[in-house]
């Protein structure tokens, strides 16, 4: 397993998106070391991006985004959830990656699809915002031998809200994956 190297996370966002499916998210927990395949994402492609968080603005919980490609933002939902973005491209951009299912190669138990269930198995909570990719306890990583399924493309999930950005074809998953959440 081979750690994907910053210059991975700092191109186009949606380009990542789809390059990190079949990559391996490892986070080395208390509990023993976690990976998980990573089989669907969601590009945020930055401030014009009416979905994006960084649509906003430069807040205090989207300064993660506007930092350094190769980082976690990792934030909660519905008072509950932890959903993990990685951010790509250059600093102060706001662009970012959602991981929203992964399936189990080791030390996983539960369900994996969802972003909400993924953080849950990977262990993964708003400790890791801000997290550098790169480290040796959280990081993606090239498995030994990788393989090339077809991609899907489809509209993101849960973004009505953003008009014409909901319809956008920014979601990518492997075909015919078990793990996807939603095909």
């Amino acid at each position: 397993m081979q750690k994907l190297p910053r210059s991975f996370y700092d191109r186009d966002t949606a380009l990542v998106a789809r390059e990190l499916l079949g990559k391996w998210l490892v986070h080395v927990a208390p509990g023993g070391e976690r990976i998980g395949r990573i089989v669907e994402v969601e590009a945020y492609l930055g401030p014009h991006d009416r979905a994006s968080h960084s649509s906003r603005g430069l807040t205090g919980r989207t300064k993660v985004m506007f930092g350094p490609p190769g980082h976690a933002y990792v934030y909660l939902i519905y008072g509950m959830h932890c959903c993990m973005n990685v951010v790509t491209e250059r600093e102060g951009h706001g662009a970012a990656v959602l991981l929203r299912a992964i399936e189990p190669v080791r030390n996983i138990a539960g369900r994996t699809h969802g972003p909400g269930l993924l953080c849950k198995a990977m262990e993964i909570d708003r400790r890791l915002n801000s997290h550098d990719l790169l480290s040796d306890d959280f990081f993606i990583a090239r498995p030994s031998v990788e393989d090339a399924p077809p991609i899907v493309k489809r509209p993101r999930i849960g973004v009505d809200y953003a008009g014409v950005w909901a319809r956008r074809h920014l979601r990518f998953y492997l075909k015919n994956n078990p793990f996807v959440s939603r095909p």
